[in-house]
């Protein structure tokens, strides 16, 4: 087996992307709203398509300034467009490393971060670099899911294949899937000291987000970036996956199907 840098484990495929447009501030980051002031300077790292972003900056009013990073080109451009069509003029949407963030000292009120530390290489400097970038007294909020944390019913092994191949392609690619637990120790690991953890959780079970969960984890353990790693490093066959799809499948067609998501979720006063 091949030793690999750091990577996106997802990747930005079409099948990831789906997932990701669906997020707002009041589903994925609700715990931050009660922080949010009119006229903040906000920094948005790790913004993917753009929808958290975009909603962002619409609570901010007029006055705010949103800066909004990915490592991705490509998706910047999709979330541009997506804050444009809303009528969102306050955001500036920039390619940069949240290792090494091209911004002064104290320049925002608010560094924000949606499931962005389980994929980093050292979420330790990437909180030390958070932090730096924040003002005297702003906040610097993160959000990750617990892969280990994940629930459901029924317990079709087709998911427990899943969630140990995802784990385990996860941390080939220098990431730590089990984030959320370790928010708060990250964090105080970086210079924190003042630091308010939470939990928050998504919970798929009516049958129109149950099916649309299933059809999208479906669809993503076939096409997207960890499907290619998982077929790349003889961790699974391309028939492997296909059966883990197809267990997806059946658990949305469950009446009886649950699905629940814990995320550890952090306020780092500076």
């Amino acid at each position: 087996m091949t030793n690999r840098r750091t990577a996106y484990t997802h990747g930005h495929q079409e099948s990831v992307l789906r997932s990701h447009r669906s997020r707002t501030v009041a589903d994925s980051a609700a715990y931050l709203i009660p922080e949010l002031r009119p006229g903040q300077r906000l920094l948005d790292v790790g913004c993917g398509p753009g929808t958290i972003t975009a909603d962002l900056a619409a609570r901010l009013g007029p006055e705010g300034r949103v800066t909004a990073v990915d490592t991705s080109a490509e998706v910047l451009v999709e979330a541009a467009a997506h804050a444009a069509g809303l009528g969102v003029d306050t955001v500036v949407f920039e390619v940069a490393d949240i290792h090494r963030l091209p911004y002064a000292d104290g320049a925002f009120d608010v560094v924000h971060a949606h499931q962005v530390l389980q994929h980093v290489a050292d979420p330790v400097a990437a909180l030390r670099e958070m932090r730096r970038v924040a003002a005297p007294g702003g906040v610097v909020a993160v959000r990750d899911a617990d892969y280990a944390a994940m629930a459901w019913y029924p317990q079709l092994p087709e998911l427990d294949t899943w969630l140990s191949l995802y784990r385990r392609i996860a941390r080939l690619n220098g990431g730590e899937p089990d984030a959320g637990r370790r928010l708060a120790a990250w964090a105080r690991a970086a210079g924190f000291t003042d630091l308010t953890a939470g939990s928050g959780t998504w919970t798929f079970a009516d049958p129109e987000r149950r099916t649309w969960w299933g059809e999208t984890w479906a669809e993503r353990t076939e096409r997207s970036a960890t499907a290619a790693t998982a077929v790349a490093e003889g961790l699974a066959t391309a028939e492997e996956l296909a059966a883990v799809a197809d267990g997806w499948r059946r658990w949305a067609a469950d009446p009886d199907g649950w699905f629940a998501v814990l995320h550890g979720e952090l306020l780092a006063r500076r």
